[in-house]
């Protein structure tokens, strides 16, 4: 028996296999998960979509082509802010504060997999109150300390990191010290030329005693919106030539001789002055420096961000804030304008990492010192439960957040008249798919990949954001060439 048994085990084997692959055609679908303006459906999954060779010629097509490889993927996620940090960890219990952190960084089940955060250096309008690291006037800075960040911010970040350890930081100051500028406060005001080298010395400091701390730097910008004083809350007016100077001759040989891997960005601020790094760019000796160019939504066009790049193809392209708030309360109009202009046109315009701003605010808008009071995070906490809300810039971010992992590249795509969308391919080859339909009614299309097609349909006001894989791999379906270095 156990001989005729060993006999028919190669035969069953081989009848599975041809069963497997006689259906593997009809088990070859795309998932799909929908998000509508009317919230009837918030990143709710869908019924597969079967691939076959032959196709709906009554529909239009969504071709996405894997052979045109574009910028490599940092990641989506937000702003860790003393804010954010503060609720999280003084306003939800223990088991409330490790299921958000879960779901926002996690890659499990319905996690949201954040895998990009930004952190404020001191004190931004998101805090409770305005702070520097070295608030003593002293060039020596014998006063640095990290002690007012390792309260909530760093601790946040740990945790976060500990869910997702690729987990990338970028750290921004919204001000030096008061006593470096030319007010005499955090407030308004430039930095005194006299203390370029200081304030170098203080951002490496901080890059320093935050690794010590278990938080890395992996990018740097050197002020939050350069060309912006605001009068209740730090901030720090700083021209592209002071800028390039600073990065040029101050803060970039200093990181280099000290073997700190941190990488610099500027401008950090709107799309509707390109000019001002374009202007940084031009000089030689900041040029050597500078790995990035960091965009804000508030004003002007996305499209600067293609500009830039096209002007230096080299440079790296991020998009670093943008806020919802109750002057775009309304569910429908807001997700879509994140997903047309975020998630969708910021990567189109070559940006690797997409970050909103605060993470987490309370339900009335805070806590904050000056600035916005009415802004919106990415979930609401309520301060005397704990209780979370998920907000539109929730399901906007997750539907690349979720599904488009660090490494993935950015592939080439055509889209019919009136969808916006933007196609990724993950490191292990699988495919990512987004999809908006900003009109008032539903729309139907045929998905196509190489010789695979697959039929959707997508309702008004939605976003949707399709997955898979190719039924016979990229070799037979393409012909890939090499990824371009990053």
């Amino acid at each position: 028996m156990r001989r005729l048994a060993a006999l028919a085990a190669p035969l069953v084997m081989l009848a599975v296999s041809a069963c497997a692959t006689a259906r593997g055609p009809q088990e070859f679908a795309a998932r799909a998960w929908v998000t509508s303006g009317d919230r009837s459906q918030m990143l709710g999954e869908q019924t597969p979509l079967p691939f076959t060779t032959e196709g709906s010629p009554d529909r239009p097509v969504i071709a996405v082509d894997v052979t045109q490889r574009f910028q490599r993927m940092v990641g989506f996620g937000a702003a860790i802010t003393d804010a954010s940090a503060w609720l999280i960890q003084t306003r939800m219990s223990a088991t409330q504060r490790d299921a958000l952190m879960r779901e926002l960084f996690g890659r499990d089940n319905e996690a949201l997999g954040f895998s990009f955060a930004r952190v404020t250096i001191g004190a931004s309008d998101f805090s409770l109150d305005h702070y520097s690291l070295a608030d003593v006037a002293d060039p020596s800075l014998r006063s640095f300390s990290t002690r007012r960040m390792e309260e909530f911010v760093f601790p946040t970040v740990r945790q976060a990191l500990a869910v997702n350890p690729d987990l990338a930081i970028m750290a921004t100051p919204w001000s030096a010290p008061g006593w470096m500028k030319t007010t005499g406060s955090m407030i308004q005001g430039e930095l005194k030329l006299e203390f370029y080298a200081t304030y170098a010395d203080y951002l490496r400091r901080y890059i320093l005693a935050a690794a010590a701390h278990g938080v890395p730097t992996d990018y740097l910008s050197i002020q939050n919106e350069p060309d912006f004083e605001p009068d209740s809350y730090p901030g720090m007016r700083w021209g592209p030539d002071g800028r390039a100077m600073f990065i040029g001759d101050d803060l970039g040989p200093l990181l280099r001789a000290e073997g700190i891997e941190t990488k610099i960005l500027d401008w950090d601020h709107n799309w509707d002055q390109p000019e001002q790094p374009l202007t940084v760019l031009s000089d030689p000796d900041a040029r050597a420096f500078v790995a990035g160019v960091a965009w804000h939504c508030y004003a002007g066009d996305v499209a600067a961000q293609i500009r830039v790049h096209e002007a230096h193809p080299d440079v790296a392209v991020f998009f670093t804030e943008c806020s919802g708030g109750e002057w775009a309360s309304d569910f429908s109009d807001s997700f879509s304008w994140m997903m047309k202009n975020l998630i969708i046109g910021s990567t189109n315009g070559w940006a690797r990492g997409v970050l909103m701003w605060n993470l987490a605010l309370d339900e009335t808008h805070g806590p904050h010192a000056g600035g916005c009071g009415d802004c919106r995070g990415v979930v609401t906490i309520d301060s005397r439960t704990g209780a979370v809300r998920r907000n539109q810039e929730y399901y906007a971010f997750g539907h690349a957040s979720r599904f488009v992992l660090p490494g993935a590249e950015r592939v080439g795509l055509t889209l019919p008249d009136g969808l916006r969308g933007v196609a990724f391919r993950n490191p292990d080859g699988e495919r990512v798919l987004i999809v908006l339909n900003e009109d008032s009614a539903p729309v139907s299309f045929r998905i196509q990949d190489g010789r695979w097609q697959t039929a959707a349909d997508l309702p008004p006001k939605s976003a949707a954001t399709y997955v898979w894989r190719s039924q016979s791999g990229d070799v037979s379906d393409y012909a890939i060439p090499p990824a371009r270095p990053t």
